[in-house]
């Protein structure tokens, strides 16, 4: 007698060179250089990835589909993370695990507090780091069988795509008129400078954060950002 239930869903056996087999993971991210990093993360993995940029297309997303994973970054153009984070903690049909994301590491108490079940700090290039933080908050069934050496290797993004990153920052600044939108250029260029191990620019970055966290004007701060971005926009990139 056939005793298999017609409605659970079936998954593809993870294996212990591909423990993310059968997977879908949903990352909410507006960094274009960090969702590569991801892209190359869960395709060594063996998980399928599905990508939004912003809240509003995070949700439209998840009207119609169901994520295993959903990797939500706290600084979002549209809004906070944590809110994004909450709801998918609180649904009806909760993604199996949820991990939010930021470059800055005191940003974890506000993933967790938000019911996050971990968390990953930028840059996140590490194949251990990616499945371990995943296979960690799996359910039993979901886990590779056997034994599994962890994998020693780290992904590297395509430099195009930290210039596409670039590209987002010169157009914000462009019309950076408000505090509101100085704040998002500090949290994204945080994020996108570390993942990118660019030293120089998370430096001018962190001096523009400390200048708006005390309340002083910042221009001058502003346009050594601006002249950064345009230098690396200017730079040449072997195709």
């Amino acid at each position: 007698m056939d005793t298999t239930d017609p409605f659970k869903p079936t998954y593809p056996a993870p294996t212990p060179l591909r423990p993310l087999l059968g997977l879908t993971v949903l990352v909410i991210e507006d960094s274009r250089f960090a969702c590569e990093a991801m892209r190359l993360l869960c395709l060594r993995s063996g998980a399928r990835i599905r990508r939004a940029d912003t809240m509003r297309a995070a949700r439209r997303h998840l009207q119609v589909y169901r994520p295993s994973v959903a990797i939500v970054d706290l600084g979002l153009p549209d809004g906070n993370g944590a809110d994004l984070i909450h709801d998918l903690a609180n649904a009806a049909q909760r993604p199996d695990v949820i991990l939010g994301i930021s470059g800055d590491a005191d940003s974890e108490h506000r993933a967790l507090d938000a019911g996050a079940d971990g968390f990953l700090e930028k840059p996140v290039v590490s194949l251990a780091q990616f499945q371990e933080a995943i296979l960690t908050h799996l359910p039993e069934d979901r886990q590779p069988l056997g034994p599994r050496a962890l994998p020693d290797g780290e992904v590297q993004p395509d430099p195009i795509a930290y210039r596409d990153d670039m590209v987002h920052v010169a157009d914000v600044l462009e019309d950076a008129q408000d505090a509101r939108a100085l704040d998002y250029v500090v949290q994204f260029l945080g994020g996108v400078a570390r993942s990118a191990r660019d030293t120089e620019l998370l430096q001018a970055t962190d001096a523009l954060a400390a200048k708006r966290a005390r309340g002083d004007a910042a221009a001058s701060e502003t346009a050594v950002i601006a002249g950064l971005v345009q230098d690396r926009l200017a730079e040449k990139i072997a195709i």
